[in-house]
């Protein structure tokens, strides 16, 4: 393996006073001290230090430092640090650190149970683990919990798969030996213990411990054994309810595959039921936890059984009760949210046909269901009617009501599947109802009593409005005159009725005769100085234009007069939802009309841009003309008319009058970024909504996407040149060819300014180009693959993704992938464009793809087999791999060879020789032979790989060595 610079060595004091570093408040000295630890952990050193420091120090701090280190140590670097003939010692030395931290500290006593659990798992000599153990430890008390925390953490380990020096067959056979072999042992030793005495049959560790081997141990082992009742026992235990109530779920859980454990549940079913009284005893205690705790041993039973509650609805009926009454009961609401999946699970089985005889016995519960949900919905009371602050300004507490009344609206939507929608929208038409008669006539302008009860059934209806059909006319027609009613004093109640009017559109748009009332509430509702209920009126009113775009075009002129009065006064997102109605409502217009109509509408917007622009000085001005700027792209999208070919479209007629505006915003604050991205990103859209009709555009908005680019170095400039490269390709009908051509000697034009970027500058500093470079390569080799891969610029554009891998940032390391592994696929049979015969030309772009290849593949697996193991972010492993894969499928021995050469210039002490040569035998055994499915499997063999190094590697200081990305040069 390389050398990667020269050992470092640590002593006791040295690591001791670093970590007395971490608790100053000085950040210079305490980041020298980070990675003065982070090289520690890593080193040679550290066995001795952390032994050493376990043994001596007193400080609880510094013993679980070490205990910590030496976890990572035994997991990390056992195999290429320890010799197995040290192993036997390195057992003793843990063992009986084991002994002497039984009392206590608990973390540091987990720590060492942990390092014993994964050596056991390395240590394949080493037969007798559990007997070892237990004599070892001892009988004492504090050796029970000692034991009890290396029973709990040994399953946890060893399905982890902490396969650093193992093989999967070694892994396989070690997990065997250590689990399967040890369940019926463990099993009994855990019975032993629970019967010892009455503290040990209620001991929260104990029921951790069942929870633990519960993966590896049948489950109706564990029903039928003595252990069960100490389960249940300890439900009832204060001491023992959370650790007891969590094992109990857990045995739920494995009884989830129903056919198989009839008899289980059918054990079970009267004993979770046993527990029902503690619900109530939990919240008069006022117990939170207990509660939450009894709760979710329902729903775990619930969701598990759901199936075989189905199917016996009438005999699992108590159970289902239960969870109804946890439901009700729940005071704080932080146990209901449980629930939730058990309710969408059996919606999921009563709406088909075959259970519909456990729909009918059940609906009421459904039914109850959603009376329970009304109460819960509520915001809290106050003293005063007026006070809409009911959290006493907690934010964090009201956000977290705000999420879960979100998540009790999706089962309401439930409710609505399994009742109907019309049961549940009479549930909430009672609910106005009742609060009109018992408290409508103590309304006032400046006071509405009882509001929370008014307030909570729109919050229903609002969450049920996506199971309301359009054509529906049951309950509906009889809502809406009482919502129209709601008193505007109170800011909830109106911001509540605004949003159920937003989520009904689709229904109004079928329903015209309930347009009006409701539009002239949402319009009015702008007149308030409520930030909430301006943000809530344009969200409605932007729905209103979108479903109701047809009824609402013979009010187009006065729309521009209320949109123009109104738009100053709105935060940024309401502006653009305003915006978006309107060009909606403008975009159904007729064709004859739209010119004028995008005058009308856009005329006053492009001079207030000329304002703005004129007085953008500062930060916040500019900020400002960027999000105005937004403003116009949202009628380039919405008004889209269809025009015959050769006809002059109104759209780009009236967009050709804005265009030098756009371009001299441009000219004069291109070192803006914001502005650049917003200008782009409304001509982009001119592109893709108009295609071939924005011809007389063509010419001088590629000039300013090359001028731009040229000028700001921004990526924004290449996303929108991607739009034309896309719209005229070679295979667009009513595109001219000489048009084609210039677009492509455009995009070579773009392709050459950007490499000579990437030649002037690191990948590091350029982030934001490289992905949209590649972004807009991805396009040009799908439309134009005949052009670009015999093309001069082919090889350095290849040059230049190869470097950009060295990036530690997702978006732009994607992008480069992505290029690469289209790129592959010409080197194949089945190349991305696959849609397209390239006849004789095919065998001449497999024919220089393989010979780019054969020159740069070592560059490329160097680079991506670096970042798989050091470098990439995670989101990028799986596109990485995929770029092994076909290189592996286009030039099989040649990348075994890079791959090889590549791993063994891994820095010096993180990868032995022997694993290299592992590797590289198993590599070559799947290239033996024709079965394609071989050479996928070495795609998953380099996923172990890249990730187990991963975990155990930290990038040296002084860099990668040889494994550093090359410069990108380019010359032209």
């Amino acid at each position: 393996m390389a050398s990667n610079g020269p050992q470092e060595t640590f002593s006791v004091p040295n690591v001791l006073a670093a970590m007395l570093t971490m608790r100053s408040g000085d950040a210079e000295k305490k980041k020298v001290a980070v990675d003065y630890l982070g090289r520690f952990q890593k080193s040679n050193d550290a066995w001795t230090t952390t032994i050493s420091i376990l043994q001596n120090s007193t400080e609880a701090e510094a013993q679980l430092f070490a205990a910590t280190t030496l976890k990572g140590k035994i997991t990390y670097d056992l195999g290429t640090q320890i010799s197995e003939s040290d192993l036997p010692a390195l057992r003793s030395q843990i063992l009986l650190l084991l002994k002497n931290f039984a009392p206590g500290p608990k973390p540091v006593r987990v720590q060492l149970c942990v390092c014993l659990a994964i050596l056991a798992i390395q240590m394949q000599t080493w037969k007798d683990v559990l007997p070892t153990v237990v004599s070892t430890l001892g009988d004492d008390v504090a050796s029970h919990a000692c034991i009890l925390d290396f029973l709990r953490v040994l399953p946890e380990e060893v399905t982890e798969g902490r396969k650093i020096t193992l093989s999967e067959e070694d892994l396989a056979q070690r997990t065997s030996e250590l689990l399967a072999d040890n369940a019926k042992q463990v099993v009994q030793l855990l019975v032993n213990y629970a019967q010892s005495s009455p503290a040990a049959a209620t001991n929260p560790q104990l029921f951790d411990c069942i929870s633990s081997w519960l993966r590896e141990v049948p489950v109706s082992v564990i029903v039928n054994s003595p252990l069960m009742n100490a389960v249940l026992h300890g439900v009832t235990d204060d001491k023992s309810l959370l650790a007891a109530a969590d094992c109990l779920g857990i045995i739920c859980r494995e009884t989830k595959d129903v056919d198989d454990n009839l008899e289980t549940i059918q054990a079970l079913l009267p004993r979770v039921l046993e527990l029902r009284p503690r619900i109530q005893a939990l919240v008069d205690d006022d117990d939170t936890e207990g509660f939450k705790a009894i709760t979710r041993v329902f729903a775990d039973a619930g969701e598990s059984w759901v199936l075989i509650i189905a199917r016996q609805p009438q005999h699992f009926r108590p159970l289902v009760d239960c969870l109804l009454e946890c439901c009700a009961r729940d005071k704080e609401r932080d146990a209901i949210g449980y629930t939730f999946s058990f309710w969408y699970e059996l919606k999921q089985y009563l709406t088909l046909d075959h259970y519909m005889e456990a729909r009918v016995q059940l609906i009421d519960v459904y039914a109850q269901l959603v009376d329970i949900m009304l109460r819960q919905l509520e915001y809290p009371y106050s003293d005063n009617p007026n006070d809409l602050d009911l959290f006493d300004g907690d934010r964090e507490q009201e956000e977290k009501f705000r999420e879960f009344r979100h998540h009790m609206g999706d089962t309401l939507k439930d409710a609505c599947e399994v009742m109907g929608v019309t049961a549940c929208l009479t549930k909430v038409h009672n609910a106005i109802k009742l609060w009109q008669e018992k408290y409508g006539s103590q309304a006032t302008q400046t006071s509405v009593p009882h509001w929370q009860s008014l307030e909570a059934p729109l919050f229903a209806m609002r969450a049920m409005g996506r199971m309301v059909e359009p054509d529906d006319s049951s309950v509906l027609p009889q809502i809406f005159p009482l919502l129209v009613q709601i008193p505007i004093s109170n800011e909830k109640l109106r911001f509540a009725a605004i949003m159920v009017f937003g989520r009904y559109t689709e229904w109004t748009a079928a329903h015209p005769d309930f347009l009006e009332p409701q539009f002239q509430y949402i319009v009015s509702s702008f007149q308030t100085d409520s930030l909430e209920i301006l943000r809530a009126a344009a969200q409605a009113f932007m729905y209103f234009c979108v479903d109701c775009k047809q009824l609402l075009g013979s009010q187009v002129i006065q729309l521009q007069a209320f949109y123009d009065q109104i738009l100053d006064k709105l935060p940024v997102s309401s502006k653009e939802e305003v915006t978006e109605g309107v060009a909606y409502v403008v975009g159904v217009q007729k064709t004859e009309d739209l010119y004028k109509l995008l005058k009308l509408y856009c005329d006053p917007l492009v001079q207030r841009l000329m304002v703005k622009a004129n007085t953008a000085t500062d930060q916040k001005g500019k900020l400002d003309l960027a999000d105005h700027i937004n403003l116009l792209t949202f009628f380039v999208q919405h008004v889209v008319p269809y025009i015959p070919a050769n006809a002059e479209n109104p759209a780009v007629k009236y967009w050709q009058e804005v265009f030098p505006i756009l371009s001299t915003i441009l000219d004069n604050l291109s070192d803006f970024v914001p502005i650049c991205e917003r200008v782009c990103r409304c001509w982009r859209f001119m592109v893709i909504s108009y295609r071939t009709a924005i011809t007389p555009l063509l010419g001088p908005l590629a000039n300013k996407l090359a001028e731009g680019f040229a000028r700001s170095k921004q990526g924004c400039f290449l996303w929108a040149t991607s739009a034309i490269l896309r719209e005229f390709s070679e295979d667009r009908e009513h595109v001219d060819e000489s048009i084609t051509e210039n677009i492509y000697v455009f995009f070579e034009a773009q392709a050459t300014s950007v490499l000579r970027i990437m030649s002037d500058l690191p990948p590091v500093d350029l982030p934001d180009v490289i992905e949209d470079f590649y972004r807009l390569l991805i396009d040009a080799l799908l439309y134009y693959p005949t052009r670009l891969i015999p093309s001069a610029l082919f090889t350095p554009i290849f040059q230049a993704a190869i470097s950009s891998l060295a990036l530690e940032k997702q978006e732009p390391v994607s992008a480069a992938l992505h290029y690469i592994r289209d790129l592959l696929t010409y080197g194949g049979p089945n190349p991305a464009a696959s849609g397209s015969d390239f006849g004789p030309a095919g065998q001449q772009l497999r024919h220089v793809v393989k010979q780019l290849l054969l020159s740069q593949g070592e560059a490329l697996v160097k680079q991506t087999l670096a970042g798989m193991m050091i470098t990439f972010p995670r989101d990028c492993f799986a596109d990485g791999s995929g770029v092994l894969l076909g290189m592996f499928e286009l030039l099989p021995a040649e990348t075994a060879t890079w791959i090889d050469r590549t791993v063994r210039m891994l820095p010096q002490g993180t990868m032995t020789a022997a694993e290299a040569d592992r590797l590289q035998a198993k590599i070559k055994e799947k290239l033996q032979g024709s079965d394609p499915a071989n050479v996928r499997q070495i795609r998953v063999l380099l996923q172990d790989f890249t990730n187990t190094y991963r975990r155990r590697y930290v990038a040296p200081r002084d860099g990668l060595g040889q494994l550093e990305a090359a410069r990108f040069h380019f010359e032209g």
